[in-house]
């Protein structure tokens, strides 16, 4: 009965991983279409103020009606500074790159992750990682092809978004365990819309095409839903069994950059891509392996 138990809990963290990563895409895809007509500031604070209002329908009833509790003020800001900083670059990025591409890079932090706990946390990391991680970061440059007539300069901009989701990631598995992740998200999304505050005011413009606030609201929409469905699946099952799975946005955003903008990845891209979800499925095996 145990067994059947955890094996439907892992199955459903499957199922929301694989949720997730469709809302991420989905975020991406409507993240591309708003940031061709508004503004970048005002595009990032809509988003972010969508997202924090949908988050706080759901955490408040639960914490009473009252602002959670948080033990790590300082680690919340800088968290929400990172997050800010990547949603930066990440529109910056997502202007210049088609999203299977784009998507694919982003799928690179895991790897990057492992490179800073080597060599920053000082954690142990064995040949077979060392491979993986060396395998991922070829398959940016890949991707992005430094030299080429692809991207150009541009090319700096995905690369500045994968060092600071690098950061973000790593503070955020720090603070595991000793924030409730529902608090962390809350403050993550308040933080991040008052410093977008700042800058929105100046390069405010009047929005008359509904189906451009339309998309705003998907964006927070999807931003709030697949973090929230991500953290019910981190809460169902182990991060092992979900790593593998986090790859499925990049066939998303396949599917979005063919249905929206009619755009393929060349022969190299698709070859990078495919290295990027390798290389996670396989980190992703190790860490199995690792821990029994």
């Amino acid at each position: 009965m145990a067994h059947t138990s955890t094996r439907h809990s892992a199955l459903a963290g499957i199922a929301l991983t694989v949720g997730a990563c469709a809302c991420f895409a989905l975020l991406d895809t409507a993240t591309k279409l708003v940031s061709a007509t508004v503004p970048l500031f005002m595009a990032l604070w809509l988003r972010y103020l969508f997202q924090s209002l949908l988050t706080s329908a759901w955490v408040l009833p639960r914490s009473g009606w009252r602002l959670p509790r948080t033990a790590h003020p300082r680690f919340q800001v800088l968290r929400a500074v990172l997050f800010a900083g990547t949603s930066l670059f990440g529109f910056f990025s997502i202007r210049v790159m088609p999203l299977p591409e784009f998507t694919a890079i982003v799928a690179a932090t895991p790897l990057c992750v492992t490179l800073v706990a080597a060599l920053w946390l000082r954690q142990h990391v064995s040949l077979p990682r060392w491979l993986l991680v060396a395998t991922g970061l070829a398959s940016v440059m890949l991707i992005l092809r430094p030299g080429g007539d692809t991207l150009g300069w541009a090319l700096l901009l995905p690369l500045a978004m994968l060092a600071l989701a690098t950061g973000y990631q790593i503070l955020s598995s720090l603070m595991a365990g000793q924030e409730d992740p529902a608090t962390t998200q809350f403050y993550t999304g308040w933080i991040a819309t008052a410093l977008t505050s700042l800058g929105a005011p100046f390069v405010w413009t009047q929005i008359d095409n509904p189906w451009i606030w339309l998309g705003t609201f998907v964006m927070g929409l999807s931003s709030a839903l697949g973090h929230l469905m991500l953290l019910r699946a981190y809460a169902r099952t182990t991060p092992a069994t979900i790593a593998p799975f986090l790859y499925t946005q990049i066939g998303f955003a396949m599917l979005a950059g063919w249905a929206v903008y009619g755009h393929m990845p060349d022969g190299w891209s698709l070859v990078g891509m495919a290295l990027i979800a390798a290389s996670g499925v396989a980190s992703a095996w190790l860490t199995v392996r690792e821990t029994r």
